[in-house]
């Protein structure tokens, strides 16, 4: 009977809907984070509440985005609470080994699992003629023991899980290595394994860098306060204003079906996109960091103006710094870095060896690259130079091809991540004899920008690219249609997307100096001018919003 109250739909705010993830542009987020604050608000004082707190605040946030997927982040935090105590209390280095190789088994393994199985039975399949199918255990048993009716043949990826694997590997590798004690609070290891502003899309957060943060007391100045504001803001515009908007008003649109469009437009697309991922990523990053910041906590820098880099090797210092540090500390050096190889050098090789003849179906690689190690290890016996000079082009190489991995089990990735890897071998080679890497004239440094950006953007043909067909037909499209004539007509047609996109590139290209300065003008504002400044653009934004919800292109890594 309905008296004609209103009542509240508890199952719509606290049940999973899969079509409404907690997502930062969805103002279901900010009515949670509002709720979080202000209990939060209570609670600061008290360290062990606070945290205690926040962590289940970030395990509803993930239950809202990723449903029962949140059962895997709990596994991952309590199996590596207890794997990080268990090192840091064993006197014996063969026992510390032993653990820490379970903690990246099962790490990677779950990951494997989820993110692999399928490429992995296709690849087989494809390689030996078989007719394997991928079955998703942990909904088979799901079944038989509640009586549900989850899919069994299908294997769906949660949202994040290459974020807090990483991170939690990481943090048994720095409580092996002595770089940090363990956590003694379950409560307090998952709070930081989990906390939601930066849980599925990173930044990649070290146990040494958050930590610490955990057992200091709450501070807020002013300042913070303004800069964690404009960071919330600027990330919102980067995304909705900037990323959303000319994704789909013309780069979608333009990778569905790429003979439907000139060269031209395909072109502007590929560098539309350049300039969307970046957009969408670091707007997801400088959100996390603002919202952070507003609890007391600090989060490390994930960009630095990335298309300012004058080369590949800069370029990779500047984008995803904390993917490119975690590769590097994590995997680049233990395979021995640029000091020489190591026999985790040839192990991870012959892994990658593997996964490429499944991937390509090319049966005889095997034999190709016994070839190449018996060629290599005669030229290492003979030359020892050349030795050096080979297995630390491989480390870099296996780095980049593994980077490419963890963006996604495809072929694509592999072939992007390869793509970066020449590039940067190129470059290592180039920097020693060019005439002007060593200039300082403006026009030295802008052909290197412009050269470094052009070739970043044409790897991501295959970053973005649905399929290798969707490539040869951009390739196609771009190389025997570019459409000269047309060029006008297709200026006038987009002329919004391209505004947007000038208007994206000139703000990214600004010196330094003048974002830091409209950033301290911004933070100087009265709480009055900022409060309005904020109303303004939210309803800007939502004028922009279109129909169909855009979600952050790393949710899917």
């Amino acid at each position: 009977m309905n008296d004609g109250s209103t009542s509240i739909d508890w199952l719509g705010i606290l049940g999973y809907d899969e079509a409404s993830p907690l997502i930062f542009t969805r103002f279901f987020f900010w009515g949670f984070f509002a709720v979080v604050l202000a209990v939060y608000s209570v609670v600061y004082r008290r360290r062990a509440l606070r945290n205690a707190f926040l962590f289940a605040a970030s395990l509803f946030f993930y239950w809202k985005t990723s449903g029962l997927f949140l059962l895997i982040l709990l596994f991952s935090t309590v199996s590596d609470f207890y794997i990080g105590m268990g090192i840091h209390a064993s006197a014996s280095e063969r026992k510390r080994k032993w653990l820490l190789a379970l903690s990246i088994f099962l790490n990677l393994g779950v990951l494997a699992f989820f993110k692999y199985a399928h490429f992995v039975v296709d690849n087989v399949n494809a390689l030996l003629g078989t007719d394997y199918h991928a079955v998703n255990y942990f909904a088979q048993w799901a079944n038989l023991a509640w009586d549900t009716s989850f899919v069994a043949d299908k294997i769906l990826l949660p949202v994040g899980i290459s974020f807090f694997t990483f991170q939690t590997i990481s943090y048994s590798m720095d409580v092996y290595r002595g770089h940090v004690k363990p956590v003694r609070n379950l409560l307090d290891f998952g709070f930081y394994v989990s906390f939601f502003p930066q849980l599925v899309a990173g930044p990649i957060v070290r146990a040494a860098e958050f930590i610490p943060q955990l057992y200091e007391e709450f501070t807020l100045t002013r300042q913070q306060f303004g800069i964690a504001v404009f960071w919330i803001v600027n990330g919102l515009i980067k995304k909705m204003l900037i990323g959303d908007y000319i994704a789909v008003n013309f780069i979608d649109r333009v990778f569905a079906d790429p003979l439907r469009f000139t060269g031209f437009e395909n072109l502007l697309s590929l560098f539309g996109y350049s300039l969307q991922v970046y957009a969408d990523f670091s707007g997801y990053t400088d959100i996390a960091i603002g919202v952070a910041l507003l609890m007391g906590f600090t989060l490390p820098m994930n960009f630095n103006s990335p298309y300012k880099a004058r080369s590949t090797a800069e370029f990779w210092k500047r984008w995803h710094m904390t993917l490119s540090t975690w590769l590097r500390d994590y995997l680049y050096i233990p395979m021995g870095g640029n000091r020489g190889g190591s026999v985790f050098s040839w192990i991870m090789l012959g892994v990658v060896g593997l996964l490429l003849m499944l991937l390509t179906g090319w049966i005889w690689l095997p034999v190709i690259y016994l070839s190449a190690v018996a060629l290599f290890t005669v030229l290492s016996m003979l030359f020892p130079v050349v030795r050096k000079m080979i297995t630390t082009n491989i480390n870099l190489m296996l780095t980049m091809l593994i980077g490419g991995l963890w963006h996604g089990a495809s072929w694509m990735f592999v072939i992007w991540g390869g793509l970066n890897g020449i590039g940067l071998l190129i470059y290592k080679g180039w920097s020693r004899i060019s005439p002007w890497g060593k200039s300082t004239h403006w026009f030295a440094r802008f052909q290197a920008i412009a050269l470094t950006f052009t070739f970043i953007t044409f790897t991501r043909f295959w970053f973005r690219g649905s399929s290798l067909q969707v490539v040869n037909d951009m390739m196609h499209q771009i190389g025997t249609d570019f459409g000269w004539s047309v060029v006008g007509d297709v200026l006038v047609g987009f002329r919004s997307v391209f505004l947007v996109m000038l208007v994206g590139f000139v703000i990214h290209w600004l010196p330094s100096s003048t974002k830091q300065w409209y950033r301290d003008q911004f933070v100087a504002l009265p709480l009055w001018a900022m409060a309005i400044i904020c109303v303004i653009t939210v309803l800007g934004l939502y004028q922009t919003v279109t129909a169909k919800m855009v979600p952050f292109i790393y949710f899917q890594f």
